[in-house]
This record gives C-alpha cells, sequence and structure tokens, in this order.
C-alpha cells in the first residue's frame, strides 16, 4: 500500500514512507518511529492508517540506519539530535499539507517509545498539528514546550512499563492541567513498554493494542478536519 518519498527538510532531503488512502483523499497523520528506526512495524502502522482512510507518511530520523539490538537502538536514540529531528518533523508536515492526497488543513502526529515524546515536542512546535497521540513516549533530551501546546493530547500507556511509568503520566497529567491543554490518557493494566508492537511477542498486548487503535483513530477522526 506504501512507497518510499522524499522530502525538502533541514536544508536538504528527508527520506520516509507514505501510505495513502486507496480511492478517496484523507487527513494527514505523521508516524513518528521507536528507536529502532524506520523498521517493519512503523510501516505497517502507516498501512493500517491508510485503510482507515488517513495519509500517513513516517519520516526516516536516523537516515537510513536500523538498529539490530536494544544496545545499538539505545545508542541511536541518544545520538538523535532534536533540533535536527524537529526539523525532519517539520518538513515532514510540510509535504503532507501540500500532498495531493491531504485533505485536513492540520496533521496529526502519532509516535511510538522516542517517538512518542517527539510527537509531543512536535505538537508543542508547530501549529499544523491539530492532534497529537503519545504511545508511552519518553527520551531523556526531549522536552516539549507545553505552554506553547495548542492541540489535544491523547496518551496510551501500559501499567507495567518501567520507563514510562504510571507515575510519569500523572506528572505529565498534572503540568498540562496546570497549564489549561486538553490531555485524555489510559493506563492498559497489565501491559509493559511497547506493548502495541505486534512484531515484539514479548511484551505486546493484543486486547490492549487492539483497544488502544480504536481509540487513536477515533480521536484523530474527531480533532482533523477534512
Amino acid at each position: 500500500m506504501g512507497e518510499n518519498v522524499t522530502f525538502q527538510s533541514n536544508g536538504g532531503q528527508t527520506n520516509g514512507y507514505l501510505a495513502t488512502p486507496r480511492t478517496a483523499k484523507g487527513a494527514g497523520v505523521i508516524v513518528i518511529q521507536e528507536w529502532w528506526g524506520l523498521v517493519d512495524h512503523i510501516k505497517d502502522v502507516c498501512d493500517r492508517f491508510a485503510a482507515e482512510g488517513f495519509v500517513a507518511l513516517a519520516p526516516d530520523l536516523y537516515h537510513g540506519q536500523i538498529a539490530k539490538s536494544p544496545d545499538d537502538a539505545g545508542k541511536m536514540m541518544m545520538a538523535l539530535r532534536v533540533d535536527d529531528a524537529e526539523k525532519d518533523l517539520q518538513g515532514a508536515i510540510n509535504y503532507l499539507l501540500t500532498h495531493a492526497a491531504t485533505a485536513s488543513s492540520k496533521v496529526g502526529t502519532v509516535g511510538f517509545c522516542m517517538g512518542g515524546a517527539l510527537s509531543l515536542y512536535a505538537a508543542s512546535k508547530n501549529e499544523n498539528v491539530g492532534a497529537c497521540v503519545v504511545f508511552y513516549g519518553g527520551h531523556p533530551n526531549v522536552k516539549p514546550d507545553l505552554p506553547n501546546l495548542k492541540s489535544p493530547v491523547l496518551g496510551i500507556y501500559g501499567e507495567r512499563d518501567r520507563s514510562v511509568s504510571p507515575a510519569v503520566v500523572h506528572e505529565l497529567e498534572s503540568k498540562l492541567k496546570e497549564l489549561g491543554k486538553s490531555f485524555e490518557y489510559h493506563i492498559y493494566p497489565g501491559a509493559d513498554h511497547a506493548f502495541f508492537n505486534d512484531m515484539r511477542p514479548e511484551v505486546y498486548n493484543a486486547e490492549a493494542a487492539a483497544d488502544a487503535w480504536t481509540r487513536t483513530v477515533n480521536f484523530l477522526r474527531h480533532n482533523l478536519s477534512a
């Protein structure tokens, strides 16, 4: 369903994976990778969004590199320059908004793990983001500009997540509530970090993933005008 594309970003070009609906235009969604890179799971998420009627683009923030182990992934995540990633995301947003298949005036951002933190970061930096979804997002170097956040946020988390624990979620909730921002979230009982990734059977939780997907699609449809 999807294809590899190239778009202008950060004074150069960035690659990405684009999936479009088969028969009509749709709202745009930026899908932001986990710490592994632009792997098949992220491409599959784009295809799933396209099947739901969205135009989905996953920018390659590692520029061709794929992590082969958790150790590699951790090193690549920490080496990622946040300002460069934000410029890549801005380029992806601009590309999506001008694409012939995109019908929405703003885009949604959906990110997983590292990408979840970047989803919130991009939404706080770019007024063209009309809806933000954070799947268990965390990165020690990513500091979203929460006072500048304009879009509503949906948070998806696992109860057994040790890196983005329920305590971390409640701290974020408190900050966003104090700022008067729109934040709804769901913490899935018994679910681990990365429970949505069906290519990682050691953590995948089918029931929680299915519910999270339904919530995500409904949230994006509600908040993105086409």
